[in-house]
């Protein structure tokens, strides 16, 4: 009977909840954040890849004057095994000191490579100037480069840009109000009244009235304890909430350049009769020679025909009904074999005619 019984109330747990997402998915809590951080250093032991700008021997001299390396000004330190470059990383929220982050490092040169080399010890500043991290490391580059002596060049992905894995230590705490005041914030990632109203209901469903309240289309602020060991338990329980949020307004996508279009789910049609045809031009361009009699005493001259062929497909029409869907229309233009550039323009027709309920948006 007890088994009967556990069956049942998971059966009506998940049958409840098909839909819902979690307020972990739908949320981030204000004020925890990443941080971006950025240096500039130097790329050694590179096989004749490097770069030979003026900073990078500015750079390069000035790394050998700090080691005790004095080198004359009438000498120019540039070398092709060295490259100058841009390291960045992402600092997460609540990282400290000793904990390993993964950098990025770019060419600022006109360096060809970065495979083999290894990042000598750079700073990584945020954007108040103060130092978080230091970086250092054998960077890993995915794509490599090879030229020949005429200039012919051969390349996979991008040899200019490799990583380090674990490979800046972070040095300073970014302090944050996570466990200040006697309250905290959920944004959701995607504004929405209808869903900030679900969140809020949710979490008094759970904690009483009055504990959360949504203060706008994308803030929920929610009553907190003020001991962090404590905030660290209430907000684990209200991420696993489960929420059903509300559906996406209705949106039509068009990326011009690569053909791609994004129909919504509830993208409708008002009732609307279309006609559709194809035309194809083709035009040919021949070039004639023309030579005169063997007496004529004229000249060989060489004249360009132009041919112009014109086919006109036979126009398709199809008729929406009052609430076609998304699958209604999906489907009619299948039916009329329409490329992605004739389906933007039924698209935009339809829009200027007052037909498409959805907003149109190009890219």
């Amino acid at each position: 009977m007890n088994r009967f019984w556990m069956i049942a109330l998971m059966t009506l747990l998940f049958s409840s909840t098909v839909n819902a997402e979690r307020i972990k998915d739908l949320t981030s809590v204000a004020g925890v954040r990443s941080n971006q951080l950025v240096g500039y250093g130097l790329v050694v032991g590179l096989d004749g890849t490097g770069d030979k700008t003026s900073f990078t021997s500015a750079t390069f001299r000035n790394m050998l004057n700090n080691f005790g390396v004095a080198i004359p000004p009438s000498m120019d330190p540039s070398s092709k095994n060295i490259a100058a470059v841009a390291v960045h990383a992402d600092l997460p929220p609540f990282a400290k000191p000793g904990q390993v982050i993964d950098v990025t490092v770019s060419t600022i040169g006109d360096a060809k490579s970065l495979r083999g080399g290894s990042l000598i010890m750079a700073p990584l500043k945020g954007a108040d100037g103060q130092i978080y991290a230091i970086a250092q490391g054998n960077l890993v580059v995915s794509g490599f480069g090879v030229q020949g002596s005429d200039g012919s060049r051969l390349s996979l992905n991008v040899p200019s840009v490799g990583r380090i894995p674990g490979g800046a230590s972070v040095e300073r705490t970014v302090p944050n109000a996570f466990a200040q005041g006697d309250s905290l914030v959920l944004n959701l990632n995607y504004a929405d009244f209808t869903t900030a109203r679900r969140v809020a209901e949710q979490i008094n469903s759970l904690l009483g009235p009055g504990m959360a309240q949504a203060m706008d289309a994308t803030s929920i602020r929610v009553s907190a304890p003020r001991n962090p060991n404590q905030r660290v338990s209430f907000l684990s329980v209200l991420e696993n909430l489960e929420v059903q949020p509300a559906q996406e307004v209705a949106k039509v996508i068009i990326n011009s350049r690569t053909g791609t279009i994004i129909i919504g789910q509830n993208v409708r049609v008002s009732p609307v009769a279309i006609t559709h045809g194809g035309m194809t031009v083709a035009i040919t361009e021949d070039l004639n020679v023309d030579q005169p009699n063997a007496l004529a005493g004229g000249d060989t001259v060489i004249t360009p025909r132009t041919g112009i062929e014109v086919d006109a497909g036979s126009g398709h029409m199809f008729e929406f009904s009052p609430g076609a869907s998304l699958q209604d229309i999906v489907e009619a233009v299948n039916q009329v074999g329409a490329a992605p550039g004739d389906l933007m323009a039924i698209l935009e027709a339809l829009r200027q005619a007052g037909a498409l309920k959805a907003e149109l948006i190009v890219i």
